[in-house]
């Protein structure tokens, strides 16, 4: 097992055997294969108390990458959401836990040796409730829906702060990077795009606005 696992798309989901407690805490799935895989891996290990921890990376970013490492008892962290299988124990770090939804870890066998698996949907950016709030459900559109097509670009979006103002209404001010800032189709972007998307999804906002230095241009899609 390697300290980091990239997130693959494929991956055979089946019934791990997880306590009724694990279950009560989260959904994250490890295959049987990959359960015999990680348990033939801790027990070459020399420390009998050794463990899995899972967590990730620039959770909740584009950037966001789903981590496997070894986890020994001085290194565990009181927070940690602990998962007992039959054959081994898995921390998972508590501020991955959402981020961790529905995630999946596999191992397929092949000639070669086989690979392991991990795929985690909601690891750039987690599925909201209707409890979320206005900030929480303009995260979550502009990662899911706005910064995957931006990113064709080089470029993304995010939120700064949201104001609310009286004859205005509610205002999300945002800031744009990457490919984005100094774009001279910047302004297209955000009116034609970025606003009608936002405004789409989360009819309390009033306006959008960019408050993005685009005197700084070195990197800019359109100059």
């Amino acid at each position: 097992m390697t300290e980091q696992t990239q997130i693959s798309d494929e991956a055979v989901v089946e019934e791990p055997a997880l306590t009724e407690e694990a279950t009560d805490e989260t959904n994250i799935t490890i295959t049987p294969s990959a359960q015999k895989y990680l348990t033939e891996l801790l027990s070459k290990q020399d420390d009998e108390d050794v463990a899995v921890r899972i967590f990730v990376e620039n959770a909740g970013t584009p950037r966001a990458e789903c981590c496997m490492a070894y986890s020994y008892e001085e290194d565990r962290d009181k927070g940690d959401l602990c998962l007992e299988y039959e054959t081994f124990t898995t921390y998972l770090d508590q501020a991955s836990v959402p981020y961790l939804l529905d995630a999946v870890i596999d191992y397929n066998a092949d000639r070669f040796g086989g690979q392991l698996t991990f795929r985690a949907p909601n690891s750039k950016v987690p599925q909201v409730g209707e409890d979320a709030t206005i900030e929480e459900r303009i995260h979550y559109v502009l990662q899911s829906e706005i910064n995957p097509g931006l990113a064709s670009h080089g470029g993304m979006v995010e939120l700064v702060e949201l104001l609310e103002e009286e004859g205005v209404g509610l205002t999300a001010v945002l800031k744009f990077g990457g490919g984005c800032q100094g774009c001279s189709a910047v302004d297209v972007t955000l009116r034609q795009g970025v606003e009608v998307q936002l405004k789409q999804s989360i009819p309390e906002l009033t306006q959008v606005v960019d408050e993005t230095d685009h005197s700084q241009s070195e990197n800019a899609y359109y100059k």
